[in-house]
């Protein structure tokens, strides 16, 4: 079945739809920006990518979808280098149009893995915040 007949039955009902204040969300693997768009459509699409967090909890698991199969890597050497495969992944004549929401999302999965650094105690300035 071609990919616009695809879209055409599942674009305004199917199971990841989530409809909220007038905007269209969809949450199925392979949408990289949740948005329910045959762009970004992880049904429609036979070439798709997914960018997710990896089960360790450190690094991203990178999805390509063809024809026969998904190909999964997981990429744990930092955002750089893990920017880098994403970025040469989707060039090379896969899913170009892609490339900057594949890079957007390599980037939050990563940030949202950063320890949280705690706040320094703030010291008081002057003769009264030293009084006690």
């Amino acid at each position: 079945m071609s990919a616009d007949l695809t879209w055409l039955l599942i674009k305004n009902n199917n199971s990841f739809l989530v409809k909220r204040s007038g905007v269209q969300f969809s949450s199925e693997a392979g949408n990289l920006m949740n948005l329910n768009s045959f762009k970004f459509s992880g049904l429609a699409n036979k070439k798709t990518v997914d960018v997710a967090a990896a089960a360790t909890g450190r690094g991203v698991v990178v999805s390509t979808k063809k024809s026969k199969g998904v190909n999964k890597v997981t990429l744990t050497k930092g955002v750089r280098k893990s920017a880098k495969s994403v970025a040469g992944l989707t060039r090379a004549g896969y899913r170009a149009d892609l490339r900057k929401a594949a890079l957007a999302r390599v980037a939050a999965v990563l940030a949202s893995q950063k320890p949280v650094k705690a706040a320094p105690k703030k010291v008081g300035k002057g003769v009264r915040a030293n009084k006690q």
